[in-house]
Parts: structure tokens; sequence; C-alpha cells
């Protein structure tokens, strides 16, 4: 089921982006409670002068170096009473980026209505690119799948089934071959930019695997820091099936179907568990195929244009020419050239 985004508290945003940010709380911790309704970054330079239609208030609010020398050239009223409507409007916060101080205005206003103000020392343009990348990520549609993710030579593989298939088994065996898990039997996807779908794991679980017969397992201490991964963006799904007889297999591969999570269509493949099959090794053999399709090179299709070459470019043979007897004689084999 999709997850609805409603907002995420400044505090959070805070905890979780403080240091790729440079972010420095100045003024108004008692409202850190405040929600950031939208995922977006907003520069008030209308606002500032008053004009509050379309004011996106819903966004964080960030002041540059254009926006601070336009502030100051307002007397102390002016800028406490523009302050004021823009926090009656709800705004989460203001980040003063180049290590702006704010004006004595600022301070007096966001102690008063409890408004945090943050400063970086970034550049305005590199901020804004980089906490847009950030809010995204928060708000981003996500959803959670069971399932098993690992990421198999920079590929993003999804192991699907029902429980019980042999998604854990299948995915300790790939670990122990040197490919890193990215979440055990539930993972989280986000669609980011409507283009990527990016798992995760919940960072309760994280680095842990049950494995039935055993119980919990951390990977990271049986198989290295390197054996774990904390997101990946998804290739492709691969379900584990019980096999039947009844089964009728993919044999060529030019067939392809497709799963579909969060509106993306992701390359999807059935493997069939049987005694004896090696699960493992055939995850890992069509991870390398999707990877290969991936650069443009599809073994099934390429097999497939060099069969028909072939066949279109083979002759058929002559007709055979037959002699026709004459009367009264025996009729001769027939002959051919």
């Amino acid at each position: 089921m999709q997850k609805a985004i409603h907002g995420i508290t400044v505090a959070h945003f805070l905890e979780s982006y403080r240091h790729k940010l440079k972010l420095e709380l100045i003024s108004g911790e008692a409202g850190v409670h405040r929600l950031i309704r939208e995922g977006s970054i907003n520069r008030p330079s209308l606002a500032l002068t008053g004009f509050f239609k379309y004011f996106a208030n819903k966004r964080i609010q960030v002041m540059g170096a254009a926006e601070m020398t336009f502030f100051r050239t307002l007397d102390p009223a002016q800028q406490a009473r523009i302050l004021h409507e823009m926090v009656d409007r709800q705004i989460p916060c203001f980040v003063l980026t180049r290590n702006f101080h704010p004006t004595p205005a600022m301070l007096a206003v966001s102690s008063e209505r409890n408004l945090p103000i943050f400063r970086t020392s970034m550049i305005t343009m590199h901020w804004v690119n980089l906490a847009t990348m950030c809010i995204d990520n928060e708000f981003a549609p996500s959803t959670t799948v069971h399932a098993t993710t690992l990421d198999i030579r920079g590929v993003g593989v999804m192991l699907c089934g029902d429980s019980g298939a042999g998604k854990s088994e299948c995915a300790l065996a790939l670990i122990e071959r040197g490919h890193s898990l990215v979440a055990d039997d539930l993972t989280v996807v986000k669609l980011i930019d409507e283009r990527d779908l990016l798992a995760s794991s919940r960072p309760l679980n994280r680095g842990y695997m049950e494995c039935r017969g055993i119980g919990i397992i951390n990977i990271a201490e049986m198989f290295g820091i390197g054996s774990v991964r904390p997101e990946m963006r998804l290739d492709m799904v691969i379900t584990l099936r019980d096999w039947t007889p009844e089964v009728v297999e993919e044999r060529t591969g030019l067939e392809e179907a497709s799963y579909d999570i969060l509106g993306l269509q992701l390359p999807a493949i059935d493997l069939y568990v049987r005694p004896g099959r090696d699960m493992a090794r055939l995850v890992e053999v069509a991870s390398m195929v999707q990877a290969l399709k991936r650069m443009g090179h599809d073994p099934a299709k390429t097999f497939n244009d060099r069969l028909i070459a072939f066949m279109a470019e083979k002759t058929p043979e002559e007709p055979v020419r037959i002699i026709k007897p004459s009367s009264g004689t025996r009729s001769p084999l027939p002959t051919t050239h």
C-alpha cells in the first residue's frame, strides 16, 4: 500500500540532514515541532516586499544574498511586520545561507513566535539543490513489499515469493558469494523523481536476516560490513515459485514480463524451485543478463536475430528432375543434379 506523506517535522529534517547540509540552529529551538508540508524549497523574495499571493508557505524558506541585502534595507518595524505575516501563514522555518547573521528583528520574532532559524556556510544555489534532493526523498511516494532485496554486482534484485519459498536462503547463498544485502523479508520502496525505485530496509532490522531453523543472524558480523548496503536502486524482480509438472517455464527469454511497483514497470522473471537446482546461481545469472540488457546487449534477441538471418540466407535445394520413360520401357530411377 502506498504511504501518504503529510509532512515532516523540522526536528526530523535537522536530525537527518544536519551534517549533510551544514545546518546550525541559531534561534527558535522551541518551534522545531513545526511541519514542513511540501517537498520543495522556497526563496521568499516577493513575500519580503509584502506580496503574499501564491506564497509557498508550506516550504522551507531560504534567504540568500539577494534576500538578506533587500531585507536589511527595511526598517526594523517593517521587518517585524513582514515576518509576523509569514509566521501567521504557518511557515516551518528559515535558513540563512552564506553564514548570514539574522537581523535583530528576525531574532525577536523567532523568539516570540518559536520560529526556527538556521544558518549554513553553503552558497544558496548549492544548498537549495542539495536540500531539494534531501526533502524530495522524504516526500517521495513509498510502499512496503514482502520481499528480500540484494545488490548483485550493481544490479538491484528484489526476490519475491510466498512465505517459505526460500528467499532468505537464496539471499544467504548470494551474500556468501560476495553480494550485498539491502533488506530481508520486508523491503521499503520509494519512487524518486517519478523514474527510479529506491529500495531500503527499515532501520530497526537493517543488516539482520531470519533464517528458518537457525534464527536471526547478523550479516555484517558474519560476512563483513561490505555485505550490507543501506539502499539500492531496483532493476528487476525475481519471483521464486514452487515447481509442478504442469508448469511451462520460459525457455528462450524472448517473452518479457513486468512487475508494477508504484506505477513503474520493472523487468520480472519467475524461477521455479526444484530439488537439485542452484537457485542462488540462477538468480546471479539472471541479474547479469539484466545488466547486459541495460547496456544494450540482449542475448536472447541476438541469438534470435542470428537464427532468422541464417534461415533467410539458406537457399532451397534445386527441385528433383524426373525423366519420363518412353512407352513400353521401364521407368528409370529419378536423378538429381
